[in-house]
């Protein structure tokens, strides 16, 4: 059978603010959960890789093994070669796909993992079917998704909430789930995996310091004016040109002000096949 393409929007696009995100993800910060799993030897899918920096990271863990990072954008995967090539890794390669129809066989890969994906596509469900697929035998599928509910910030600007509220419009107008982090162990159990053979947990990034603050009411104030996310915003009405310069305003504000402080909590879950 034949699955069809992702129907979802990338809320984000990949536009330069946004890439300055998603460079910065390691596989310390982002991929920990799944670290003291790995062995050299293993044959590692990384899906929605982006430019990869988590992927190049995860092929020095394996050295003796290879891993493969897929991604749907061919622009971005220019990054994570240049990137692979930098580190001077030669057990890592990249690959243009689709989550919905994995162009790998059966019982292929013994880690198939995924990192802030599920939250954007249309069948969270499928994808995780796909993985469960291609993995081997007795295999980890492993992902990590954030729950946009569940971020905290301090301190409570006026206008934050805003914020939080257009994102989650916006999200689920794209077909994504913006709340992914709380409900990844039941699309995981609705794709074929026991709950005894699951563990589930969470952990969170936290900016605190000046410059983390800096860095990340910057590139939100700069995400929500000009990036994928504004163009969508309004060409589907869920906020006008004005009102996105609002909550850009806002963010900047945010960031200027003394002990600001961030918190992204995310859901983490790995299955055995």
């Amino acid at each position: 059978m034949v699955r069809k393409s992702e129907a979802a929007t990338y809320t984000h696009g990949h536009h330069a603010s946004v890439l300055r995100s998603h460079t910065w993800r390691t596989a310390q910060n982002s991929a920990a959960y799944l670290l003291p799993h790995l062995k050299a030897g293993m044959k590692i899918l990384d899906i929605g890789c982006g430019p990869g920096t988590i992927t190049v990271d995860l092929a020095a863990y394996v050295p003796d093994g290879h891993v493969t990072g897929l991604e749907r954008a061919a622009d971005v995967l220019v990054k994570a070669r240049e990137l692979a090539e930098q580190r001077g890794l030669t057990n890592v390669d990249f690959v243009q796909g689709d989550a919905n129809a994995l162009h790998f066989g059966d019982d292929t890969f013994d880690v198939v993992c995924c990192h802030q994906v599920l939250q954007h596509v249309n069948d969270a469900v499928g994808v995780l079917r796909e993985m469960r697929r291609v993995a081997k035998p007795g295999a980890i599928v492993a992902a990590r998704e954030s729950d946009y509910g569940s971020f905290a910030w301090y301190p409570d600007l006026d206008g934050m909430e805003d914020w939080r509220a257009l994102y989650r419009k916006l999200a689920k107008f794209n077909g994504g789930e913006p709340d992914a982090g709380r409900m990844i162990h039941a699309w995981a159990r609705e794709a074929g995996f026991d709950a005894a053979s699951m563990a589930c947990s969470s952990t969170s990034w936290c900016y605190s310091t000046k410059d983390e603050i800096d860095w990340w009411s910057g590139l939100w104030a700069e995400r929500t004016v000009a990036s994928a996310f504004a163009k969508t915003a309004v060409e589907g009405g869920i906020a006008t040109t004005e009102e996105l310069e609002t909550v850009a305003r806002v963010w900047r504000r945010w960031g200027e002000l003394e002990n600001a402080w961030f918190s992204v909590p995310s859901g983490e879950v790995i299955c055995r096949k």
